[in-house]
């Protein structure tokens, strides 16, 4: 089994790294946080940062939630309790980051003294709605995130979810750059070591409409909309974690 973890990672690598070599630099370069927003200054994101580092020296993560705002927005609500609360579970999401935020925080000891057996990742939206990334460069961005993530946590299986919708109406240039996105993540994935998952359509209506008390303000989730992300990605996950054992 060790071995064929080895063989795997080294696959994932290779591709990876194809995909790093095409990179324009600011795609992938680790970037802190480099100015506040109305929501949180930067003292804030840095603390916040400092508290992840002395979680991460508590050791005892199994699971590891990485990302943003969405991230984030688990908390300790009812949903996370229910769910992973007796997982050995961490949130290390911080609103308002982008790929380079994420990138940074892993290269900046994110992860040292944990060894979690699955990582959920979900990032990128940010890119596009903060800082009009083009599609390709918030694929490259995540790209990076794995790469590092391979060479630090060779041990953890990647649970990479599809940016999810946002925006009320289908056929909005967020949507658009979203579906693009999410088709060129799935390339990312090689079924093993990272696993691919576009929850998207579980949140939106069969028009394509995104509904308010899924997203009150279309961007972010409410806990209906946590239930629905739990128990849609729970299948995979629960076998992530049994395989990691």
């Amino acid at each position: 089994m060790k071995l064929l973890c080895q063989r795997l990672a080294l696959g994932l690598a290779a591709g990876l790294s194809v995909a790093l070599a095409q990179l324009p630099e600011n795609a992938w370069t680790p970037k802190p946080r480099a100015r506040g927003y109305p929501w949180m200054s930067l003292a804030q994101w840095n603390a916040r940062h400092d508290a992840m580092l002395q979680r991460a020296r508590e050791g005892q993560v199994d699971l590891l939630f990485l990302g943003d705002s969405i991230t984030e927005g688990w908390g300790g609500n009812a949903v996370w309790q229910k769910h992973y609360s007796r997982r050995n579970a961490a949130n290390f999401g911080i609103g308002g980051d982008t790929t380079q935020n994420v990138l940074w925080r892993i290269e900046n000891g994110a992860l040292v003294g944990i060894a979690p057996k699955a990582v959920v990742l979900l990032i990128g939206t940010n890119n596009l709605g903060l800082h009009q990334d083009s599609p390709e460069n918030v694929v490259k961005g995540v790209a990076a995130i794995l790469e590092s993530l391979r060479r630090r946590e060779p041990q953890a299986r990647v649970l990479l979810l599809g940016i999810f919708p946002r925006d009320a109406q289908p056929g909005t240039r967020h949507r658009r750059d979203i579906a693009e996105i999410n088709g060129r993540l799935a390339g990312l994935a090689d079924g093993q070591q990272v696993r691919f998952l576009d929850l998207g359509a579980k949140f939106l209506n069969a028009d394509g409409t995104l509904p308010r008390e899924i997203m009150p303000d279309y961007l972010h989730l409410s806990e209906r909309g946590y239930s629905l992300w739990a128990e849609a990605m729970e299948p995979v996950l629960a076998e992530m974690l049994s395989a990691g054992k």
